[in-house]
């Protein structure tokens, strides 16, 4: 409806700003009854819909009623005014006096956009009343599945509160792709996150109370996943409601990213107005952000290093703020209209100064994550507290409890200080979502633990431990994802991928447009393919890593690897029901496109490979040729054509895994590419020759890179399988 609107006023401008001649030629007065019709065939498609809203909602039927029949009569009026058949011939040209009333097309656009207006805020109204119905409904099924004290009556309404949060997830999801503001985006992106994943803990903390009543650390767990789905929401009808009012969001804790900018921008403006600020507030916002920093340098996770160059940092942007003060006021005491020579240098050094305060407090923060992800990435405390729940080890559990709330420390306190270095507001939130949910897991694993080391032999006591551990890992690979996020935005990357889609176009692919009907991925289904969807963001993530490694970066290989990696994200987003890639169809084309891309690639490849020597040139040719089996069977496989559901279902699940065959093949020979490229052109350098390598009668062979070509790229996380994560759902047993 938004776009609808905004294609009017185009057209209705287009109308008033007609040059007010009273005669115009036939073809002006074919342009103009053009786009008056095309105004009143609009205007009637939009009052159908609106009043089909109107049908559904009677509280709003009178209103909206009104606001339709207006649209209308004013879509009537525009569509009159611009009738070529109520206007006359002139006698002596030939030519026709048409849309003289300039007040009358005046009066009925202002009735237009009035009364769509009105349509709009009714409409939005109606969404909004539909989530807060559906959280209510929700609600009220919580406090039922919370009071159950048979197992029966718990699958019963455990049954019904699915129903209710898959139709949840409908209207919140579409709500938060309809919001503009990308820092509720965000917040609804985190709120919906943990409803999700609060669904699956529900499920097995309460079998496993119900299984064990009298277990207290059980009935803990449980209460723990109960508050926080009450929890979030809450969150989400906040952030339904702020975006109706427009009113003010959420404030966000301030963090030394936005200080920086800020104190910079206010040094900076001093080149234009030497009065738009006293030295004061100048000195005051520079306090305000060094004392930002004391989250850095009171941390006992920082080394002494680190916390000696922060402060070092610190007092030389002190200095340097003082130095321009000092020319600042002199300039004033001269009546300076513009900044003087040393008031410029002093600018430049102040800013100087932060920045490099800013890049020290980031390496800091990113190194720190990066240690911690590499440290916890084989969860030994998990595993230790898994196998001493199976062996009923209460002290072992509680020994390996303080461990994981050691390493939940650290990790919330990292959380903290990427929120500070984060770069944007949507990442500033991903980070306090993150640091809310190590905060909030931790315990439960713990509390999950104790239950299964009281009941050793209890199969939902350990099935609940498991649920909560693989919270954990998720959170972790998240995190993972966040760390490159905020990474790209300091190198100037942007933190979203480029967007690489052809979307569908008469011509080379229009056949398979044809093939289906296009549909989108529901709830469900999204939530099958996250998983998988995660391991394809990681790929592609690494396989961008591992290009900006390269020289030459307009290098064929280079070039190719990076549309492959771009596009492979776009099929990620789809996975969570965002991003270009609106519907079925819309996937399958990209599918094609990005064979075709990789097909190109192994052309590159082959070319290389004619450069190399035996072993290496077989290494390659190897890999190119993996590459050619798995683009060939994506095009293939995008080709065909499936009816109904479960086959549409199937064939982007094979999409998708294919997609990821393809990048894991991609990434295992960049590394080793990228050497060869730089050990060649080097050699070749050196011997001062241009000579073709296969022509070097000397070429030693060197020894083959196994680990880079055959490894396979892993987070470190061990990303389980869809399968491995959704059997869960089937474990609903009798007492």
């Amino acid at each position: 409806m938004d776009n609808l609107t905004l294609t009017w006023i185009q057209r209705i401008t287009t109308l008033i700003n007609h040059k007010d001649k009273p005669k115009k030629s036939e073809r002006t007065l074919t342009a103009i009854h053009r786009v008056g019709q095309a105004v009143s065939v609009a205007v009637g498609r939009f009052v159908a819909v609106g009043e089909a809203i109107a049908t559904e909602n009677q509280e709003l039927k009178d209103e909206m009623g009104q606001a339709c029949f207006e649209a209308r009569k004013a879509g009537d009026a525009i569509a009159q005014l611009t009738d070529v058949g109520s206007s006359l011939p002139s006698q002596s040209d030939g030519r026709v006096s048409v849309f003289s009333n300039r007040t009358g097309m005046v009066k009925a656009a202002r009735l237009l956009l009035s009364s769509v207006t009105k349509v709009l805020v009714l409409a939005d109204r109606i969404v909004i009343k539909q989530i807060i119905t559906s959280r209510n409904k929700v609600l009220v099924t919580l406090d039922h599945l919370e009071r159950v004290s048979t197992f029966q009556e718990f699958v019963q309404i455990f049954s019904q509160f699915g129903n209710e949060m898959v139709e949840f997830a409908h209207l919140t999801g579409d709500r938060q792709n309809d919001l503009k503001d990308e820092k509720k985006k965000a917040r609804m992106a985190a709120a919906r996150a943990v409803l999700e994943k609060c669904t699956m803990m529900l499920l097995t903390a309460s079998k496993t109370c119900l299984r064990h009543p009298d277990c207290e650390s059980a009935r803990i767990n449980k209460d723990a996943v109960f508050h926080r789905m009450r929890c979030a929401l809450e969150q989400v009808i906040e952030i339904v409601t702020e975006a109706r009012s427009c009113g003010e969001t959420k404030v966000l804790p301030a963090n030394i990213y936005n200080g920086i900018k800020d104190f910079k921008s206010s040094v900076e403006c001093l080149r234009e107005d030497l009065y738009s600020l006293s030295p004061q507030s100048m000195c005051s916002q520079l306090e305000a952000l060094v004392e930002r920093t004391e989250d850095f340098t009171d941390s006992a996770y920082t080394s002494h290093e680190q916390r000696q160059a922060i402060l070092g940092l610190c007092q030389l942007a002190h200095q340097d703020t003082q130095q321009l003060v000092h020319a600042w006021v002199e300039a004033q005491s001269a009546h300076a209209k513009e900044a003087t020579e040393d008031m410029e240098v002093a600018i430049l050094k102040t800013s100087q100064s932060v920045s490099d305060l800013r890049r020290e407090l980031h390496k800091v923060a990113v190194g720190r994550a990066s240690d911690l992800l590499k440290v916890h990435g084989e969860q030994l405390p998990l595993r230790a507290l898994k196998a001493a729940g199976s062996e009923g080890n209460l002290e072992a559990v509680a020994e390996h409890s303080r461990k994981l709330t050691e390493q939940k420390e650290q990790l919330v306190e990292t959380c903290r200080l990427l929120c500070h270095v984060s770069g944007t507001e949507p990442l500033e939130i991903t980070c306090i979502h993150a640091e809310e949910t190590f905060h909030v897991i931790g315990p439960q694993i713990i509390s999950a633990a104790q239950t299964l080391a009281l009941h050793p032999s209890s199969k939902i006591a350990k099935e609940n431990l498991e649920v909560f551990c693989e919270a954990w890992e998720s959170q972790l690979c998240d995190m993972a994802l966040l760390l490159r996020e905020i990474n790209d935005i300091f190198e100037g990357r942007r933190g979203d991928k480029k967007p690489y889609l052809s979307l569908p176009r008469p011509g080379k692919h229009s056949a398979n447009l044809k093939s289906g009907k296009a549909v989108k991925l529901d709830a469900e289904e999204q939530t099958s393919m996250a998983k998988l969807g995660l391991e394809l963001r990681l790929l592609s993530s690494d396989v961008d890593t591992e290009v900006d490694k390269w020289e030459e970066q307009e290098h064929d290989i280079v070039r190719h690897s990076q549309s492959l990696a771009s596009m492979a994200y776009n099929m990620y987003l789809f996975t969570r029901g965002e991003g270009l890639l609106k519907t079925t169809l819309n996937l399958f084309h990209q599918a094609e496109v990005l064979s075709e891309e990789g097909l190109q690639l192994c052309s590159y490849l082959h070319t290389f490979s004619t450069q190399l020597v035996d072993e290496e040139k077989s290494a390659v040719v190897t890999e190119m040729e993996k590459l050619v089996a798995l683009c060939q069977q994506l095009q293939m496989g995008a080709k065909t054509p499936v009816q109904g559901k479960t086959a549409t279902f199937q064939k982007v699940d094979s999409t998708i895994q294919t997609t990821r065959g393809i990048l894991t093949v991609v990434l295992s020979f960049l590394p080793f590419c990228n050497k060869l490229n730089r050990k060649y052109k080097s050699e070749r350098s050196s011997l001062g020759s241009q000579q073709d390598w296969r022509e070097r009668p000397d070429a030693s062979t060197p020894v083959k890179e196994e680990g880079a070509l055959h490894s396979k790229n892993t987070n470190g996380f061990g990303v389980k399988t869809l399968e491995q994560h959704m059997a869960g759902l089937n474990l609903l047993e009798s007492k």
